[in-house]
């Protein structure tokens, strides 16, 4: 746990019909009023946002019936399951930050998934012509599965922090799976980009296809195996998954799975066992540090690379006046400090409890100005080495190569607060685009795809990598949400979906307030860029468009990709955030995004006005 130093104490925030899916019990009726989408929210009572109206929603419930924010954080969390199946769910993990408002303490839970016993180096490796799997390939895999992590997450904050039960927190989930909800565009779309591994797996196609094609926009969807799954949770809690029947039908889907006569997709079983289940446990710990412009910036120590590369960039760009120079020369200074930090997190970052990260280093203003210094009037060409981040720390090390690693792209973010000030920043996944792609029979849920974060293979034969599978041990992530203090007191939280972008997406957010003075949902709302140690930043189309981007590409030689693809506005990455604001006198603002993937859900309980 980590204590937060208090001015002034913390104030008790008072604040704060096409075909249907023949088993997914699809049905025209008008079920339960859901409320109006709004990004953004202010009122008292506490306050939750996230990527869905129905989600957010069970959080506020659970507020209102005097549930606390990590109360809420699990209930918003379970019903993404239900209704964005293919970003949330008892399949994945995910890291969660907690401020404890009457302890004045930040504590953070390591959700994140282990690799099973078995994982080894080579497990991406193709025997038969000894070069590693592509990344797409192993993604589709059951081998690609991880120990589930999600449950063991929630059940840890609950019996810790939370004021109800599991059991509790759990109703809204199963409320909604019961009743239904209304395909959007974005669930078509998600199903689109997913659906040749959908349609691999039997259960997938049965509960989220029509006939094998997205189900239509309008259609009001039911999940009574999901609604099963989280009462019988309640009823046995986490060991029913952990030690029970569920982890056994977890571990026969995996390594067993059912597929679709004469499907092309899947060809590598998993590799999981109930041992593996068994032993996994959602870790407590510490969080990560760093002071900017008055501010401490509190997130997630690893495997979560965003803590210390968050860190590491905002120690960088403290050596500038962001808000005194020009804009592009702002926004030059931090692709710049982007670009170096992702060298040292690729470089440095993994599973501490398998390698040794030096996280002190990484986060050590003194190692900031040995990067720092390597920053002159031309963007750096990428892949640059990384720095060392051991002391002493003295001069501008030489440059070299090294090679960032794919990370699958979506995920979402929760935030929340309750009337007694504590917050939780809840990023949480089952990784690119439906995971693995495979429901489990009987259950309701997909399951993960995490271990492709790891690295396939070192970045040089030979060299040193932190982030080679082994068994048990955890992938490398850039999911880590933040919190944000000012003189002991908590102002603000980010979190972000988007893969590897997540990083660059809560940086641009935190300078465009901080440095830039917008308002934090224009903050949010603004186009965004992410520099990740790539030959290119990979812009949104509205900065790509920009006449910032020419000025960049003119006046420093930046050069910019455009987040774009075949399905859109799905691809159209760094990927979606929300936020929560405290505003003081006992008012608190929620937000969501506006636009990006058909935007998100931001509201208070007792709204102002």
């Amino acid at each position: 746990m980590r204590r937060i130093p208090v001015v002034s104490a913390v104030c008790a925030l008072a604040v704060v019909l096409l075909a249907l899916p023949s088993g997914a019990r699809a049905a025209v009726g008008q079920g339960r009023g859901s409320p109006v989408q709004e990004p953004v929210a202010v009122g008292t009572g506490g306050a939750v946002a996230s990527m869905d109206t129905d989600a957010t929603q069970a959080g506020i419930d659970v507020l209102a019936h005097g549930g606390n924010a990590i109360d809420a954080a699990v209930a918003t969390a379970s019903t993404l399951g239900v209704t964005i199946p293919f970003v949330a769910g008892p399949g994945g993990g995910g890291f969660m930050v907690i401020y404890l408002a009457k302890t004045h303490q930040v504590v953070t839970i390591d959700g994140r998934e282990n690799c099973p016993a078995a994982c080894t180096t080579t497990m991406f490796i193709n025997p038969s012509t000894g070069q590693p799997y592509g990344y797409d390939y192993a993604s589709d895999q059951p081998l690609a599965t991880g120990v589930p992590s999600m449950v063991a997450t929630w059940a840890q904050a609950v019996s810790r922090y939370g004021r109800n039960r599991l059991a509790a927190d759990l109703q809204p989930a199963i409320g909604v799976a019961e009743r239904g909800f209304r395909v959007n565009a974005d669930f078509q779309q998600l199903t689109e980009s997913d659906l040749p591994e959908l349609q691999a797996y039997p259960a997938s196609h049965w509960l989220l296809t029509a006939s094998g094609n997205p189900l239509p926009v309008g259609y009001l969807l039911r999940n009574p195996d999901l609604a099963k799954t989280y009462r019988l949770l309640a009823r046995y809690g986490p060991s029913y998954l952990y030690d029970g029947p569920l982890g056994q039908a977890i571990v026969q889907a995996d390594d067993h799975p059912v597929l679709t006569p004469g499907q092309s997709v899947v060809a590598l079983p998993g590799i999981m066992t109930t041992a593996d289940l068994k032993n996994y446990q959602a870790r407590v710990q510490a969080p990560t540090h760093v002071r900017y412009r008055g501010l401490d910036i509190y997130s997630m120590a690893p495997p979560s690379s965003s803590g210390t590369t968050v860190g590491e960039v905002l120690n960088i760009l403290s050596g500038y006046n962001l808000s005194a120079e020009p804009r592009a020369t702002a926004l030059f200074h931090y692709l710049e400090a982007s670009r170096l930090s992702y060298a040292d997190r690729n470089a440095y970052v993994g599973d501490p409890r398998y390698v040794s990260v030096p996280v002190s280093g990484l986060l050590s203003p003194a190692f900031a100005a040995t990067r720092r210094c390597l920053i002159h009037n031309q963007a750096l060409v990428s892949p640059v080495a990384p720095g060392n981040p051991y002391p002493p720390f003295a001069g501008c090390p030489s440059q070299s190569t090294t090679q960032p690693a794919p990370e699958g792209g979506h995920t979402n973010n929760i935030v929340a607060v309750d009337k007694w000030g504590n917050i939780v920043a809840y990023t949480n996944t089952i990784n690119f685009f439906g995971g693995s792609g495979q429901t489990v029979p009987g259950y309701g849920f997909l399951l993960n795809n995490e271990m492709t974060d790891f690295d396939f293979v070192p970045p040089a034969t030979g060299a040193a990598d932190p982030n080679l599978p082994a068994g048990g041990k955890q992938p490398r992530s850039s999911m880590g949400p933040v919190i944000a203090f000012r003189d002991g007191q908590p102002v603000f939280s980010v979190g972000a979906a988007g893969g590897s972008t997540i990083i660059e997406t809560i940086l641009q957010i935190i300078t465009n307030h901080v440095d830039f003075g917008m308002s934090l949902p224009a903050a949010l709302a603004a186009p965004r860029v992410a520099q990740t140690n790539s030959a290119t930043s990979l812009a949104e189309p509205a900065f790509y468009n920009s006449a910032l981007a020419q000025q960049l590409t003119s006046q420093f030689g930046e050069k910019f990709t455009l987040a774009t693809g075949p399905i859109l506005p799905l691809d159209n990455y760094p990927g979606d955030a929300t936020a929560l604001q405290i505003l003081g006198h006992g008012l608190v603002e929620s937000i969501a995004e506006p636009v990006r993937l058909g935007g998100g859900s931001a509201l208070v309980v007792h709204p102002s006005g």
